[in-house]
Parts: C-alpha cells; sequence; structure tokens
C-alpha cells in the first residue's frame, strides 16, 4: 500500500488542486467504448513484465498521463464544427485588458451574430471563512485521556465528531489526529497543522467554499459540550477571519458574489484574481489573434510532452518517449518550418508569429491551415497512445511473451494502464 500511497499523493499535490474539468473531458458512449477497446487491445499485446517503481518512475508516468489527457483536450478544442484550425476564424474568444486581475472564457454559441463586450473592476476577493487555532507547545501534553467529542454546524447540515486519546500524545499529535477526522469526512472543510517560528504548533480550519449568503452569519462553527475544555484549549471555537462576498462591478454597477468564478449572461465565464485599478475591459480577441493563441498553445502542450520526457531520458537513461515525441516534430520539420514554427537542438518547438500571421493572411493560408491541422492530428494521435499505455516507457524486465495467436486479455492488468494501481509484487 505504501507504493500505491506515494502514487496517489503525488497526483493529489501536483494536479488534485489545479487540475480542471473541461468540456472536453465528457465524452459519448461510443468513443467512451472505442478508449476501452483500445485498453483491452494493448492489454492482450503487452507481455507480462516486472516493474521496479521509485518516486522518478511514478511521476513520470503521471506526468505523462495528465499532459496526454491535456493535450488531447487542447487538440479536441481546436476544430470547430468539424473544420480544422481554420473554423477558428468564427471562433469568439474573449480577452480581459487586465488579466492578472480579470480571467474571462467565452462559452456562448459561435455563431455570426454580433456581440459586445463589457468593463469590469473588482473591488475585493470572496474569500472562505478561517478559523486558526491556539498555537500549543509541539511536543507538550495538554490533553489527558479520554473519549472526546464535538459539534461541527454548517448553515444545512450537523455532524458530531469523536476521538479517543490515552494521554500519552502530544499537541502535535492530537492537532493531527483531528485535522485528518475532519479531511476524511469530506464535508467541505479544509484542515491543516501550522507551525509557527518557535515550534509551536495550531490547528487551523478553512471552508471550501467563499462567500456568505443572505441571512448566514457562518459557514461552520465547531461547539461542544462535555469536550468544552479540550475545545477550548484547541482554540477552534472561534471564527478568525468571517467568509467574505466578491465585489465588483459591472459596466459601472456595483455587485456582490459569492464566488470568485461566475458567469454572465451565460455567454462570459469569469475569474476574478485580484483588485483591479479601475475596470478592465473586456472583449473579442481578432481572428488571426485568436488562431495565433491557438498555435501557441498547441506548440507549448506539445513542448510540455517534450519537457517530461526529457527529465525522464536524463534521470532513468531511457529516452523511449522523448525520441518519439521529438520525431513528431522532425517528421515535419520542414512543414513546421515554413509557417514560423522551429525547433530548436532539444526539440522544444517555437513560433514566429509574425511570420505566421503572414502566411494566415497571405496567398499560401490554405497551406499553412493544412500544415497546422497535420500537426495538431499528429500530437492528438500521440497522446492517444500515451493515455491507453503510458507504462509503455518505463524501464521493465519482460518475464514472458504472449502466446502469438492466441492471446487473451487480463483483466486485473487492465488497470496497469487506466490507473496505474501497480504492485511492486508483479
Amino acid at each position: 500500500m505504501a507504493a500505491i500511497d506515494s502514487v496517489y499523493n503525488y497526483y493529489l499535490t501536483t494536479y488534485g488542486k489545479t487540475s480542471s474539468s473541461s468540456r472536453y473531458d465528457a465524452h459519448k458512449k461510443s468513443e467512451l467504448r472505442d478508449t476501452y477497446n483500445r485498453i483491452v487491445k494493448s492489454n492482450k499485446d503487452t507481455p507480462l513484465y516486472k516493474i521496479q517503481l521509485n518516486d522518478e518512475t511514478e511521476r513520470f508516468v503521471i506526468d505523462l498521463k495528465e499532459r496526454a489527457k491535456n493535450a488531447k483536450n487542447v487538440a479536441a478544442s481546436l476544430s470547430m464544427n468539424g473544420e480544422g484550425l481554420e473554423g477558428l476564424f468564427h471562433k469568439k474568444i474573449a480577452q480581459s485588458s487586465d488579466e492578472r486581475s480579470v480571467g474571462v472564457e467565452y462559452i456562448g454559441e459561435d455563431d455570426e451574430s454580433e456581440r459586445r463586450g463589457f468593463s469590469l473592476g473588482v473591488k475585493s476577493l470572496a474569500r472562505p471563512q478561517l478559523t486558526t487555532g491556539t498555537f500549543l507547545r509541539s511536543k507538550g501534553h495538554d490533553f489527558e485521556a479520554g473519549n472526546f467529542s464535538f459539534d461541527l454546524d454548517t448553515p444545512n447540515n450537523s455532524y458530531e465528531f469523536q476521538f479517543e486519546l490515552d494521554g500519552s500524545e502530544t499537541n502535535t499529535e492530537v492537532q493531527d489526529k483531528i485535522a485528518k477526522l475532519i479531511n476524511r469526512s469530506n464535508i467541505g472543510i479544509n484542515a491543516r497543522v501550522l507551525e509557527d517560528g518557535s515550534g509551536n504548533t495550531a490547528l487551523e480550519l478553512s471552508s471550501k467554499q467563499t462567500g456568505l449568503s443572505e441571512g448566514e452569519d457562518y459557514l461552520f462553527r465547531i461547539q461542544s459540550g462535555s469536550s468544552w475544555n479540550e475545545v477550548h484549549r484547541l482554540g477552534i471555537d472561534q471564527v478568525t477571519s468571517p467568509a467574505t462576498n466578491a465585489e465588483f462591478t459591472l459596466n459601472g454597477t456595483e455587485h456582490t458574489a459569492l464566488s470568485n468564478e461566475f458567469t454572465i449572461n451565460n455567454e462570459f465565464e469569469v475569474t476574478l484574481k485580484a483588485p483591479t485599478n479601475g475596470e478592465a475591459q473586456i472583449g473579442f480577441k481578432a481572428n488571426s489573434e485568436a488562431v495565433k493563441d491557438s498555435v501557441g498553445q498547441l506548440t507549448e502542450t506539445y513542448n510540455s510532452l517534450v519537457r517530461a520526457g526529457q527529465a525522464f531520458r536524463e534521470s532513468q537513461k531511457n529516452p523511449r518517449f522523448y525520441n518519439e515525441i521529438t520525431g513528431v516534430g522532425r517528421s515535419m520539420a520542414g512543414d513546421l518550418s515554413s509557417v514560423g514554427i522551429t525547433a530548436d537542438e532539444d526539440g522544444f518547438l517555437s513560433v514566429d508569429e509574425s511570420k505566421l500571421e503572414e502566411k494566415l493572411q497571405g496567398d499560401e493560408a490554405k497551406d499553412t491551415f493544412n500544415t497546422l491541422n497535420k500537426f495538431r492530428n499528429a500530437v492528438s494521435r500521440e497522446a492517444d497512445r500515451v493515455s491507453v499505455n503510458p507504462m509503455n516507457y518505463v524501464n521493465k524486465l519482460i518475464v514472458e511473451y504472449k502466446n502469438p495467436g492466441r492471446t487473451f486479455s487480463a483483466p486485473y492488468a487492465t488497470s496497469v494502464y487506466a490507473g496505474m494501481m501497480v504492485d511492486r509484487s508483479l
């Protein structure tokens, strides 16, 4: 279990808090069936092998699978109504004059009707409720043996938590036990143990939700009857910072929101990041700018795959994936160079935007889009291969090959490719 725990710990800390779902993460039944069939086929053709996992290998496989997923989503987003990148001339892409304070994405229909922009100013961000407990001596023993409990109330529910102490626990161990108890309950409260410069520790609780609805005074509160002394000693019975709503102006009119992410007219998805100096202007990018941005996004996605392969090649002396992904760029080097996309000696791509724009607006626009679509399709195919079997690129010892013509799928091994739950004893 330790090996599996380390895999999931890396995934959660690296991608769990930052990854977000995309519209391209939703699939039709036929697409899911096709993915399943490709996994089973790979499973049938793959020999039995032993693999020695280490931290570097685990990180590589997770990075590879996540970056392949992102590459597939990016490639899918660069197609409009069955068209290739040329369809982006009809796609509306919103932009903010102050991206550091206001992020925006257009999620409306890409029809020919006119869309107007707007101005948005951020006064303050929505914030979660925060409770920081009392800092206690880390190795002190301020809690006696016994059974203890406290109630955690939210505006809609009430939860009872119980824990037992044998009297030998240090203050930090007690705080850590309660933090794990709350986090495992999955009720929308994050708990962690803080440490100050003197080595003292305190329990901190914060709500995942931000803002307060009308009539609400809190997002959570902790109280206890029989264990009031212990709860008070921990200092978690008081609110340090109450939750606050986002305050902003829309075309000069003041508004509030419970969250820093919301939609306007079901057309614009807005993310508030920081207070603005005045109001940010929200509008649309020119057609050629939209194409250039999309090509830049595609090349950066490709570079992220190269970066993963390069790191694994250097740390584990395994160049297989690096050679495979850079081979995509090398095979198209001449065509890509003609539209302003060039590779350095390590295989990373860069875009000459002025040359790309010249090709997009000139007589060679059709050939330029053909090249860009060919590159997008090549990246998408490579991402498909990687996502089905990322374990194909790690160091392993072949134990037995399948009998040609009489292969069969091993249902438990499928998880190796889909979920990467690898047992070291295999």
